[in-house]
């Protein structure tokens, strides 16, 4: 496993690798992607939202209603109505400062259009995710004792994908001292 070697000025964390190589960690991203995408409360609509679908979309996202869920969206679906009428909005995610809506389904469902049955998540609820990691992360300049540093690592061993942070940005740099790999 990676041991922590030291933290400079409170951001980066310096892993321990046979000389001429090291390995600086961000702490904050780390922490980001660390943090869990917790589920969306949602909104209840003051009356079922009719959307304006065509007959393909109204089956993608019938076929997807669970991960329409996992995301926040709820409907209603009424099989009696005709085609493009069937499925109605009930429920939406929220958030403190973000609103969800119609274009939001529309997204979803071009994003399932491509891959039915695959989780995904439109990129405003990403958007929301990730800022709400980087909130609940270590704050750059924090200083870390050595076993909260162990355990950031530690949880990034474990991870699929520990290369960048929610928002897109490298979680750590591999650095070599060149003088030592060719003294010439």
């Amino acid at each position: 496993p990676l041991t922590p070697r030291s933290q400079l000025e409170g951001h980066f964390l310096r892993e321990a690798f046979p000389d001429p190589l090291s390995l600086w960690v961000e702490s904050h991203l780390l922490c980001a992607l660390l943090a869990p995408a917790s589920l969306l409360p949602d909104s209840q609509c003051s009356l079922p939202q009719t959307l304006n679908l065509t007959a393909v979309n109204e089956a993608v996202l019938i076929e997807n209603l669970e991960i329409f869920r996992k995301n926040g969206f709820d409907f209603v679906i009424d099989e009696g109505a005709p085609v493009t009428e069937r499925a109605k909005l009930i429920s939406l995610p929220t958030s403190k400062n973000w609103t969800f809506g119609p274009q939001d389904v529309d997204e979803l469902i071009f994003m399932l259009s491509d891959s039915p049955g695959v989780m995904c998540r439109p990129s405003r609820v990403r958007q929301m995710f990730a800022s709400r990691a980087c909130r609940k992360s270590v704050m750059i300049g924090t200083a870390l004792n050595a076993s909260e540093m162990r355990k950031l690592i530690t949880h990034m061993g474990e991870m699929d994908h520990p290369w960048n942070c929610p928002h897109g940005r490298p979680t750590m740099r591999h650095i070599a001292n060149l003088d030592v790999i060719s003294p010439n």
